[in-house]
Formats: structure tokens, sequence, C-alpha cells
């Protein structure tokens, strides 16, 4: 296509995150203001471009997202509902509530401040067994507009809790390992994205020399940072920051995991869109030391999942499978001796994008929870 021929448009890419990954038969999804799709659609017809609309009114969608909640506000929390989205205080005050209330379980810590100085909250899940337990990391939320993340993170927490007692895998589970679970990463980008900006990505820290607010979390890694797959502007959605672990949480949990990289054996960080289930390496393409163990892993966690609904995922090395960029989370934990090192894109494919319907959180928490037991037990086996 010749660009020359579409006049300039601003559009928000939402699938790949970055112009880098657009070439000659690429799908694209994007986000266009109403008065733009006017003139971008002849245009789109005109180059023999093919195109679906997806969801036609985007703020329509928005608001049928959140529009309810003024009335089912703030139930209490023996009652908190894990199919809606929630707020960052709700996930906070629930965060409190299960560590108060769960003692037993629950831990809840924090591993230090975000740039606007909120607290970054993790809990830590399992049984104080014996001294010494290996451990699983889990983070949700890197990406503000993500919710389905943060949604998953609390739904696998409740079902630690609920099914603790009746079944006997969980039981397992609770008793060999700890389970470190950070609803929230981006707790900035992830309040901004429900008070300002549904579609916001990135931190939310300023830069001294443009206007743009914000880094994305997931290029800002000490691992080949800045180098493909990322930007050096700091307007753009993949900007990479102005140095590695610029970003007080990246900072923060990266410091919590070199301490105890001796203890996590595997690193699991949820995203979306996509439906895949990722390994290293993201910034390159080569095929890391302990593949098989790592693929086995991935293979039968795909299959655990499409048991549940018939949803495919697609798995391998983030690089080939979705795109290469580089300073990711996954492949720092990976390269700092965390031999599990896997990334979810959760529902969907593109049909609602960021906007997964409430609706829609069961299902896909519930699926994603069978792949989620299936690496904890791939990595109970010890393949190494």
């Amino acid at each position: 296509m010749n660009y020359r021929l579409v006049p300039a448009l601003q559009v928000d890419l939402w699938q790949p995150s970055s112009t880098f990954y657009i070439s000659e038969g690429t799908v694209i999804d994007v986000r266009v203001p109403q008065n733009t799709s006017r003139s971008l659609l002849p245009y789109l017809q005109q180059a023999s471009i093919h195109y679906t609309i997806l969801i036609s009114d985007l703020q329509k969608a928005i608001e049928n997202q959140t529009g309810q909640r003024a009335s089912r506000h703030r139930r209490s929390l023996p009652a908190y509902n894990y199919e809606v989205y929630h707020s960052l205080e709700e996930i906070e005050e629930w965060m409190y509530y299960l560590n108060k209330t769960h003692s037993d379980l629950v831990h809840m810590f924090s591993v230090g401040k975000s740039y606007e100085g909120r607290p970054l909250f993790v809990l830590k899940l399992g049984k104080r067994s014996r001294p010494y337990k290996k451990a699983v990391w889990i983070d949700c939320g890197i990406h503000a507009r993500e919710w389905i993340g943060p949604a998953f993170c609390q739904w696998f927490v409740k079902e630690a809790l609920q099914t603790y007692q009746t079944d006997p895998a969980m039981k397992k589970m609770l008793t060999q390992l700890y389970f470190y679970v950070m609803p929230v990463f981006n707790v900035d980008g992830y309040h901004y994205s429900w008070t300002n900006d549904r579609f916001w990505r990135k931190t939310r820290s300023k830069n001294s020399r443009f206007w743009c607010h914000g880094v994305d979390a997931n290029r800002n890694w000490k691992v080949k940072w800045c180098d493909e797959g990322a930007s050096l502007h700091p307007c753009d959605d993949t900007y990479c920051g102005p140095f590695p672990e610029s970003e007080p949480e990246v900072k923060a949990v990266a410091h919590f995991l070199r301490k105890h990289r001796k203890q996590i054996k595997a690193y699991l960080s949820f995203h979306a869109y996509a439906q895949m289930l990722l390994y290293p390496y993201s910034y390159k393409y080569a095929t890391i030391p302990n593949f098989s163990c790592v693929e086995s892993a991935a293979y039968n966690a795909v299959n655990a999942l499409q048991s549940a609904y018939g949803v495919r995922y697609r798995y391998g090395p983030a690089s080939s499978t979705l795109y290469v960029s580089s300073g990711s989370s996954m492949d720092w934990a990976y390269k700092n001796g965390i031999p599990y090192a896997f990334a979810f894109e959760l529902r969907d494919t593109g049909h609602f994008g960021f906007l997964l319907p409430e609706t829609l959180i069961r299902p896909t928490c519930t699926e994603t929870m069978l792949a989620v037991k299936n690496i904890t037990f791939h990595l109970l086996k010890k393949c190494h």
C-alpha cells in the first residue's frame, strides 16, 4: 500500500502494538475517531484493502461495560463479584480483606511504590508448611487497558482459597509451592484507564522534554533494552523509557525477582488480547536451552485450556508466534534464571479487543485456570 495516498490519520493501533510489526499481509486492528473513519474507509476501498468493522460504536461499547457501575458498586466484600471488572480501589480493598480473613494462606505485602506513589501490592499464597518452598510469580495488568488480566489474577486467588480444602490438586499446589500474585502491576495506568482514557496502555511517568506521559512497562526491562520492537519516542505506545528500569514499578518487581531468583521457578505474566501462550525469546529468533521442557509444558497447557470451551490458543516462542520485542518482562525473568517464563495473551482475537465483555470473564478465567494448573504440575514433575 502506498502510504502517500492516505492523508496523515491519527489511529490507535490495538494489534499489533506498533507500526514496526506491519508488513504486507499483516492483519491489523485499529481504533479510529468517528470523523476519521469517513475518510479512511473510501481510501481502503480504493487501495483494495479488505477491512471489517469489528466494533462500530466504541463509545457505546465502553458505556455498556462501565454504565451499570453505580447500581452494583461496593457490594460487601464476602459477596465480592469476580465476574465484573473492578477499579483499583476495589481490588486493593479486596486484597486487604483477604489478608485479614485468610491469614493462614494469604500474606499481603508491597514491593515498592509506583510513579504516582501508590503501593505495589503482592499477595503471597500458600501453606507455611516448610521453611523453604519453590515459588511461582504471577502478574497481571502490565498494560493498563487489558482489564481481563487483573480479573484473572483475582480469579486465581479466589479459586486457590475456595478449592484448597476440596480439590487435591489445589491442596498440593499450595502445600508444595508459594504463589506470588500481583493483580495490578501498572497501578497508575490501570487507575487512569478507569478515570480518563479506557485505552491507556503505558505507565504514567512524566517526560521532561515531551508532553507525553508514560513508558511501556513491557519494554523497560534490562534485556536487549530498546532494541527491535521498542520505540525511543516518548509519545509512542511502545516507548522503552529513558533507560532500563526507569519505571519504579519495573524496578521494584525486578528487584524482588532478583532477590528471590533461587526460589522462583516460574514467571507467568497475563496480557490481552490474541489467545496465545508465549515463551522466550521475545527479542530474538533463537531456541532456549530448556526448549523441550518449556515447549511440552506449553503444549499441554494449551490442550488443557481448550478442553473447557474449545478455545484454541497458539503457542510458541514470542518472537515467531507474536512478534519480536525487546525489553520484555518474560525474557528478563528467563535471563535471570527463572526456567519457566510465560506470557499469556488472553481472549479474544479482536472481535471485542480490549473491551472483552464481563459475561466472558468466567469462561476466560476458567479455561486459563486449567492452563496455569497444568504448568504448575509440570513444574512439580521436575523437567528442566
